[in-house]
């Protein structure tokens, strides 16, 4: 067993107050239990989520012509300004 001298944070120190008045526990029975759980959850790998997936969707033939040609894209998106 270690003794030590822990600091919480007042929104953690408010839930274990709420859990004491619940649970009828002590606060070294309640620390250690969360502890316990935190800790085992934190070892664990983490579970890959599902793979995301875009929707494909049609967009219509390309408008510009060629955009392999940069030249022309700018010329057909500028018009006559473009040099």
């Amino acid at each position: 067993m270690m003794r030590t001298t822990l600091t919480l944070d007042d929104d953690v120190a408010a839930l274990l107050a709420r859990l004491q008045e619940k649970h009828k526990r002590g606060l070294k029975e309640l620390v250690n239990t969360a502890l316990r759980v935190g800790l085992a959850r934190m070892a664990r790998p983490a579970r890959p989520g599902a793979p995301f997936r875009t929707r494909a969707v049609t967009l219509g033939p390309c408008l510009l012509g060629d955009l392999d040609d940069i030249s022309e894209a700018l010329a057909v998106s500028e018009g006559d300004a473009f040099k």
